[in-house]
């Protein structure tokens, strides 16, 4: 196993077979030496630095019936919110006093919010913080839409494929979404000149070691700048509520594994890591994650934003008290710095 880690640490990509043994056979000796070579490839090319992102959740309104997200428009329990432009950009000014230089707008598709709102929203933000990137996760648009948003000013985008086996993705979806268009979405927005962010839930309901393959091969295939990935959490009012949660372990073990793949790719410590287990964070980034993204949203709102169980919104997970994440940190020797974060070919 020891020399599987080290091809994958070497050529950054191995086979179907090869990805399949390493995760049929782990076991505790393989995966202290996968964080091991992951933390030596991160500290190799970012040192000690973590970089923040400022997370906006600007609305949990959504269009899609997604059967793990507690936002699916289905769900008639959830508390439904839409921030309005002042208060986004008034979001991004408390933000940037705070040190971000990126801020990311979040939410759900929300036909409220059109191509031409989200179009103007992004051009006051980067006239007003031109130093400051803007990343968008706001789901599946056409070419065209990407481009006007690109050329708006937006930076990156975020779109996580959840899962690149067709069979799998019909068992998570509703028949409305496929597994085809959301990577043509993918590489629209790779051809556009996004800096792109893809990523899968660990755990999901279904998901067996092949679908996992599958989800390194088509990463290894797509080469986004920025990979997401974490444990899936049951939400209590979804069709898959009493699934259990993801193996931690086995989430920490897939970002080693990417570190190694995807070098020089931004990869965070996710906010599901974090709702799972305590230092779920701390220990996302020993295993090579190198980006936390805490949130800028109004506290009012962010409970309600309920992607699943328990999700975190305070404490380290919320940006007012960077303080606080800034000693975490430190404690297992990172520090926060106050830069953009762009992915850069070292």
């Amino acid at each position: 196993m020891r020399q599987l880690i080290d091809t994958l640490a070497k050529e950054r990509q191995l086979s179907r077979e090869q990805y399949r043994e390493l995760l049929q056979t782990r076991d505790a000796c393989v995966y202290a030496y996968a964080e091991e070579k992951a933390r030596e490839t991160a500290r190799a090319r970012f040192g000690n630095k973590i970089f923040i992102r400022g997370l906006i959740e600007f609305s949990n309104i959504c269009k899609n019936d997604c059967y793990y997200c507690g936002l699916r428009r289905s769900n008639t329990a959830c508390n439904r919110y839409r921030l309005t432009e002042e208060e986004i950009l008034d979001c991004c000014k408390q933000g940037y006093a705070l040190g971000f230089r990126t801020f990311v707008l979040q939410g759900g598709e929300d036909g409220g919010y059109s191509d031409d709102r989200i179009c103007l929203l992004v051009s006051k933000i980067k006239k007003s913080y031109p130093d400051c990137a803007v990343t968008l996760s706001i789901g599946e648009r056409s070419r065209e839409v990407y481009q006007r948003f690109y050329d708006a000013g937006a930076d990156r985008y975020l779109l996580r494929h959840e899962t690149a086996d067709e069979e799998h993705y019909a068992k998570l979806h509703p028949a409305e979404l496929n597994l085809a268009e959301r990577k043509r979405c993918l590489y629209d927005l790779k051809e556009i000149g996004f800096q792109v962010g893809s990523g899968f839930l660990v755990g999901s309901p279904y998901q067996t070691i092949e679908h996992l393959c599958s989800d390194l091969l088509f990463l290894q295939t797509l080469r986004p700048q920025m990979i997401g990935i974490g444990p899936f959490i049951p939400h209590e009012d979804t069709p898959f509520k009493s699934f259990p949660a993801g193996d931690i372990n086995l989430t920490l073990y897939l970002v080693s594994l990417l570190r190694l793949a995807h070098p020089d790719a931004l990869i965070p410590a996710t906010t599901a890591v974090g709702s799972l287990v305590e230092n779920g964070r701390e220990q996302a980034i020993l295993h090579g994650a190198n980006v936390v993204m805490p949130n800028l949203s109004p506290s009012k709102n962010r409970g309600d934003y309920s992607l699943y169980n328990n999700k975190l919104s305070d404490g380290a997970e919320a940006a007012e008290s960077r303080a606080i994440l800034e000693a975490r940190l430190s404690a297992i020797g990172y520090c926060t710095v106050t830069d953009r974060g762009d992915y850069k070919v070292y």
